[in-house]
């Protein structure tokens, strides 16, 4: 039995010079290896989480500008239909002004020929009155002879 237990020992012995050693040291690198690794990935996934970050934020970035955008657009759009029915009314007073006023001097020329007219008319129907002494019947057939001789309806 010391025989086995010297073996043993011897063995352990040798063993632990040219087996356990580089055994652990293999060990050891596997381990290290695998810690390594696993501080990469941890260090990809944080990497991977802010740029995950900063892309949504260049999305929101991104949609609020898009908005913005849009509302300046229909703020823009508002502003010129706005300017534009202002233009358009404006327009608009000025025509009916210039049509008043066109109405008006036609109104004043069309007053004037008439008065023109009826002067023209009552001299000669005095003329012709004064040149025939008539009744009331011949005063009447006289009155539309001169109506019929200026072209005028009454």
């Amino acid at each position: 039995m010391l025989v086995q237990l010297g073996v043993f020992v011897v063995l352990f012995l040798l063993l632990k010079k040219f087996a356990f050693g580089p055994l652990m040291r293999v060990m050891n690198e596997r381990a290290q290896y695998i810690e390594n690794q696993i501080n990469t990935a941890e260090k990809n996934r944080e990497d991977a989480d802010r740029l995950a970050a900063e892309h949504r934020a260049s999305i929101e970035r991104a949609k609020q500008d898009a908005h913005e955008l849009m509302e300046n657009a229909r703020r823009t759009g508002e502003k010129q239909a706005a300017d534009i029915i202002a233009a358009a009314e404006t327009e608009a007073r000025r025509l009916k002004e210039e049509a008043v006023a066109d109405i008006n001097r036609e109104k004043e020329l069309a007053i004037a020929e008439l008065r023109e007219q009826v002067g023209n008319l009552s001299v000669l129907l005095a003329g012709k009155i004064v040149s025939k002494e008539l009744n009331a019947e011949g005063h009447k057939a006289l009155f539309e002879e001169a109506v019929k001789e200026m072209g005028v309806r009454v």
